[in-house]
This record gives structure tokens, C-alpha cells and sequence, in this order.
């Protein structure tokens, strides 16, 4: 029988051979967002969305839902800039175009203007009213 330990220790990532370092610092704590469970248990299973889809609906939902945002109470996010997001997602700008199309022909977003959203807090029109969440006489 094959050791699980030497197979693992014998496997190389696909990607690239450098790795990520953690820092030393003992200062350093782990962050956390808090992702309603309806998006890995209904939205994953019921869209077809690509890595990058996922991502880019990750990255707006944090910057609206899960961090200090004035506009939080309206689903709709600060100004930001495209090429800032692709670079932070380390993902080409056109497929952050791309990505963000998608997610407005399944509702999850919608463009306010260039480099702003709104951001559904259940994903869907549909679980919004099912969870009774309203955006403050705001809704498109």
C-alpha cells in the first residue's frame, strides 16, 4: 500500500514555483468575511460561474457587505478602480469585464457607473424578499 505522506510530500503544484510567504510576525491574525451560507449552498450549485465569476462577485460582495462602506445600507459600492481590482485579483482586465457582464445578466450586480455597484446582500431578488431584505427605498 502507497504512504499518503510520501505522495504528499512528493507533489508539486501546477502553478508556480514560488511560494508565499508568511510573515514572522507574531502581530499578524487571520481575516474573515461573512459570506451567507445561501451562496455556497444555492448559488455555486444553481449558476454555472467560471473561477474568475467568483472572484469578481467575491471581491464586490467583501467591499460592500464586509467591510466599513457608507453605502452598505444600499447595497452599492465606493468608487473603485477597475485596474486596481485586476491587479489586486491578479486577473486581466478583460476578464474582469468580462466577469462583471456575466454577473449582471444573473442579477447579482448591477453597474451604478464605471467602477461602482450594486450588490445584492442575498445574491437574488428572489432571496432578498424571501429573507425580507430591502435596501432603503433602493432597488434596481
Amino acid at each position: 500500500m502507497v504512504d499518503l505522506h510520501s505522495i504528499l510530500a512528493d507533489h508539486r503544484s501546477k502553478g508556480s514555483t514560488e511560494t508565499t510567504k508568511l510573515s514572522d510576525s507574531h502581530n499578524s491574525n487571520p481575516t474573515n468575511s461573512k459570506i451567507p451560507d445561501i451562496f455556497f449552498d444555492e448559488i455555486l450549485t444553481h449558476y454555472k460561474l467560471t473561477r474568475v465569476e467568483i472572484m469578481v462577485l467575491m471581491y464586490l460582495y467583501r467591499r460592500v457587505w464586509c467591510r466599513p462602506n457608507l453605502y452598505k445600507e444600499h447595497g452599492i459600492s465606493q468608487l473603485m478602480s477597475h485596474t486596481e481590482m485586476a491587479k489586486h485579483l491578479g486577473i486581466s482586465i478583460e476578464d474582469i469585464y468580462q466577469s462583471l457582464r456575466h454577473l449582471e445578466d444573473y442579477s447579482f450586480i448591477s453597474t451604478i457607473r464605471s467602477g461602482q455597484y450594486f450588490v445584492r446582500k442575498y445574491f437574488t431578488k428572489d432571496f432578498d424578499e424571501y429573507y425580507g431584505h430591502t435596501y432603503d427605498d433602493f432597488d434596481i
